[in-house]
């Protein structure tokens, strides 16, 4: 029954020896912003579990207020980079493809304060609007009390640098090595802050309507594009539900969220990881699609499903991240659904944090190891 998770995938110039994906998951273990030898082995013990591919954990471009938590590694700078092919050239050795997720928190920056310098600096927002008062969280006690004061809105020259160093970034990870390049625009983040009407008032070139709000995404892909060259493959995680509010919705029905990918597409996205909290979960009325399906069927491209892969559906809130599940053999469904064409490619999360060697005991029949939640706050 695991066929077609064994069978390989072209995305451009890049081969993936089969469809199953470790999905980004922020780790914080990035000292000083560099990647360590904890780090580069964390990754490796994945790629020797056989996964085709590696998105790493979101990690920093180089901009003043990309990211704020001061474990979340750079991908820039002599050591990180050197970091950073350390851990690409031995998940090659195991035959593992490498994408680094390319991270800009937008109006998510210092919510939390994780203690990096903040003295002259704001998050950037597109129209000054961090998020509705009311939205379902899972934030620090006060993090959304301190949000909701409004700043000033992106400039175009601020628009501009942010651009460009997702550009740089891209070409970095070429430099190190890396098959192809991911780009996070999901769960309320800079470029998915720009595509959420609710956070994206503007009326210039960069809002307005659905392909307005496209426009920000579209340019940052366009940069990469033309980092990367023609034959790496762009990958863009997409999401219905924000940090700000686990209840929103980037479309509200199948019209709307063509609009807002269309110019994706046409910028050179080759694959949408789109995000939900559970792979079953249908998003619009009258379909049992979930959101890598229904991108598939809107924009032709290439989709990757990501959602509670191998873990029950707990009993915890309605939250990105549910410690109080356990592991479950889910799996059957989940192929069914690529069988039938839904999406090309399975991502697994937390159960490959838990176990490396989750994607060979599943082929094996071997039983999976039980859920230890305490597992999403070490390296195994």
């Amino acid at each position: 029954m695991y066929e077609i998770l064994q069978t390989p995938l072209s995305l451009r110039g890049l081969t993936l020896p089969n469809r199953v994906v470790m999905s980004p998951m922020s780790r914080y273990f990035g000292t000083g912003g560099v990647p360590g030898e904890d780090v580069v082995a964390y990754y490796e013990r994945r790629a020797a579990g056989g996964v085709g591919l590696i998105v790493t954990e979101a990690v920093r471009i180089d901009h003043p207020v990309a990211t704020d938590n001061p474990g979340i590694p750079h991908l820039y700078g002599e050591t990180a980079l050197a970091g950073w092919r350390a851990m690409v050239d031995r998940c090659h050795a195991h035959g593992s493809a490498v994408m680094p997720q390319l991270w800009h928190q937008g109006p998510m920056w210092n919510v939390e304060h994780f203690g990096e310098e903040r003295a002259g600096r704001r998050a950037m927002r597109p129209s000054g609007i961090w998020g509705p008062d009311d939205g379902v969280v899972s934030l620090r006690p006060g993090a959304r009390e301190r949000s909701l004061h409004p700043t000033e809105a992106m400039t175009e020259e601020e628009i501009a640098d942010v651009i460009a160093a997702y550009g740089q970034a891209a070409a970095n990870a070429m430099a190190i090595g890396a098959d192809g390049v991911a780009i996070h625009g999901a769960h309320g983040y800079l470029i998915d802050s720009f595509l959420w009407a609710f956070t994206n008032r503007r009326t210039d070139r960069w809002g307005g309507d659905h392909a307005g709000r496209a426009t920000f995404g579209a340019e940052v892909v366009r940069a990469i594009r033309a980092a990367i060259g023609p034959d790496r493959p762009i990958m863009l995680r997409i999401s219905q539900f924000k940090m700000q509010d686990y209840k929103a919705r980037l479309a509200e029905n199948p019209g709307e969220l063509e609009l807002l990918l269309g110019p994706l597409v046409e910028a050179g996205v080759d694959v949408f990881d789109c995000s939900q909290r559970f792979f079953d979960t249908p998003i619009f009325e009258g379909s049992d699609l979930n959101l890598a399906g229904w991108v598939k069927q809107l924009t032709g491209v290439a989709t990757m499903s990501v959602g509670g892969v191998g873990l029950d559906k707990g009993a915890g809130q309605a939250r990105h991240i549910d410690a109080t599940q356990g592991a479950a053999n889910n799996i059957a469904p989940a192929i069914a659904r690529m069988e039938r064409g839904e999406f090309d490619l399975l991502a697994v999360g937390r159960s490959l944090l838990n176990d490396p060697d989750w994607y060979r005991r599943l082929l094996s029949g071997e039983p999976f190891l039980p859920f230890d939640p305490a597992n999403l706050q070490r390296l195994t």
